[in-house]
């Protein structure tokens, strides 16, 4: 059955009196329809882009950075394990030369062995490695209270660049960059990487008023690995977000990118100079976190560093073996958690308005993903826990639905629940906590009620969200190519989606799961191919009439031929 669907209302030229003329009317239905009604909100050149120094924080930030450039002091930069952390890391990397900093070092804390974070245990590494005079965190550290303050007692200077909101105690670091710490200001929806690249900006216009050389740095050329971890981090793509994205995309497609991200791509079996959002999203960023979830992220990281196209292409093809060892992984942990789905869709009429998901035979490195599946299948909030390196402790991670603020959640049970959570922090979709092994019935039950109470019944009935149907005469190459490039897509700027019925000419199941299309167009007496990936193809009847559905118009790419192609969501079969 298809979920309930829910048009958006723009249905003529009259909602978007503002928008250019000549921009088709099918895009400019599909802007209007996420609130774009304007001709200067299309704007995603750099210029539109906040001032640096409006990010809380960089006014401090700034001399200390330059202060340690003019005497030459030893920067580190500690990292997080995922995507948005290793872009962010090779973004200072590169960039920190480009305005006359001495090369950095660079340390990403072993998630199976430090976890997450500066902590006091990082810092005695770093001592012993690198020496620092200062720590730059990137995408960690507005909670690393302890680590900062171990840092500041070894008399290492410490600025930390996070998106993460801030808990109830600040670390007491010299500097802290965070867009969250003004919650009215802008950049309230820039990844790790982007507020690193902010720094950066900062960092060069004090540059240019000194008349220092550096002033003038490329720094433009690294928004290919901003594009890659804000896309990675799955941030709301308001209009800053879509402009460093868009900036970056072009800067792939013309083969101005780091050789790690071409190399990414085409072990995705993606073509760079065609590449959109989607592509970083589910080719690029995955390979990239298969690194963190499995092994050390220090091979991402040195992916993107190196401008060697053999050595990139080879660390890329690693990363790429490693994810197929993810997939296993987690199809395997996926079975086992909708086996307990199903558990619980027999014992009640309806599913938890939460769940909670765990087996000691699970891994840490993948919990992630999997409460990212079992939330799609099931349109409610997942907790999933793997047992942590350090005995009688879990490791968990979350995902939320939309209109459900993760992190607010598991504050509220912390709140109510003193001592429960040894540690947790993350975004509104997305967040990550441990606790005792023996807690987690308790936690279990904290969960459900806070998620009770900042929720309402309405919101765990699935809806999906579309722009409304397209006429047969629309169903062609030109609004594919169109509706594929003209924008980034993604979290919170969803990529166009329409609804229909169809004749189906033919079908065929390809693989085992895959439903392949052959859909009559009346309207113009042509024809569209179609597909539904992962069918239930064991219920479909042997002849097949009509279909309805939610789909995407696409360009299917088949032996260098370029077609039209409807790439359904959800479909189900009306004759």
């Amino acid at each position: 059955m298809l979920p309930q669907i829910r048009r958006r209302t723009v249905t003529s030229s009259t909602a978007w009196p503002d928008l250019p003329s000549e921009m088709p009317a099918v895009l400019a239905r599909v802007l209007a329809g996420r609130g774009v009604t304007a001709a200067d909100e299309l704007d995603l050149s750099l210029k539109q882009l906040p001032a640096p120094e409006s990010l809380p924080g960089i006014a401090e930030a700034v001399p200390l950075l330059l202060a340690q450039r003019a005497r030459g002091g030893r920067v580190l930069i500690v990292g997080d394990y995922d995507a948005d952390g290793a872009t962010a890391t090779a973004l200072m990397l590169r960039g920190l030369p480009l305005l006359g900093f001495a090369q950095p070092g660079f340390l990403v804390p072993d998630r199976f062995v430090f976890g997450y974070g500066l902590s006091p245990a990082i810092v005695e590494l770093a001592q012993a490695e690198a020496a620092p005079d200062l720590i730059i965190t990137v995408d960690n550290g507005i909670a690393s209270v302890e680590g900062v303050a171990a840092a500041r007692a070894a008399g290492i200077q410490v600025v930390i660049t996070d998106h993460h909101l801030p808990g109830a105690e600040l670390p007491q670091a010299d500097a802290i960059v965070n867009p969250r710490l003004a919650p009215e200001g802008p950049g309230q929806n820039l990844a790790g990487v982007g507020v690193a690249f902010y720094l950066l900006l900062a960092l060069r216009a004090a540059l240019r008023e000194q008349g220092d050389a550096a002033g003038q740095a490329p720094l433009a050329d690294l928004l290919d690995l901003v594009a890659l971890g804000t896309v990675a981090d799955v941030v709301p793509l308001d209009q800053v977000n879509r402009a460093l994205v868009e900036q970056g995309l072009r800067r792939i497609r013309a083969g101005q990118c780091v050789p790690g991200i071409t190399a990414l791509l085409e072990v995705g079996r993606r073509e760079p100079s065609r590449v959109v959002a989607a592509d970083l999203g589910f080719a690029v960023g995955p390979r990239l976190n298969a690194a963190g979830r499995l092994d050390d992220m220090t091979l991402g990281i040195n992916c993107l560093l190196t401008d060697d196209r053999e050595m990139a292409l080879g660390l890329a093809t690693e990363l790429d073996t490693i994810n197929r060892e993810r997939r296993g992984i987690e199809q395997g942990m996926r079975d086992a958690a909708m086996e307990t789905v199903q558990r619980l869709r027999q014992q009640h009429t309806t599913l938890p308005c939460a769940l909670c998901l765990h087996d000691d035979q699970w891994h840490e490195g993948v919990v992630g993903i999997l409460a990212s599946r079992v939330k799609d299948a099931t349109h409610r909030p997942v907790v999933a826990f793997a047992p942590a390196q350090e005995r009688g402790l879990l490791k968990g991670s979350g995902r939320s639905i939309p209109g459900l603020h993760l992190r607010d959640v598991l504050d509220r049970v912390a709140t109510a629940n003193p001592g429960l959570l040894h540690r947790f922090g993350g975004h509104a979709m997305a967040a990550g906590m441990t606790l005792a092994a023996r807690d987690l019935p308790a936690f279990e039950v904290a969960l459900r009620a806070a998620v009770e109470e900042l929720s309402s019944p309405a919101l765990f009935e699935e809806v999906v969200e579309t722009d409304g149907p397209l006429a047969d005469e629309e169903l062609h190459l030109q609004h594919a190519e169109l509706l594929s490039h003209a924008f980034p897509w993604g979290q919170g700027f969803p990529a166009p989606t329409f609804d229909g019925e169809f004749e189906v000419i033919e079908h065929r199941v390809l693989g085992e799961r895959h439903l392949k299309l052959t859909l009559g167009l009346p309207g113009t007496g042509g024809i569209i191919d179609g597909i539904h990936f992962n069918m239930a193809v064991e219920v479909l009847p042997q002849r097949l009439r009509r279909v309805r559905g939610v789909y995407r118009l696409e360009v299917n790419v088949w032996q260098g031929r370029r077609n039209p192609q409807l790439v359904f969501q959800y479909l189900e079969v009306v004759g």
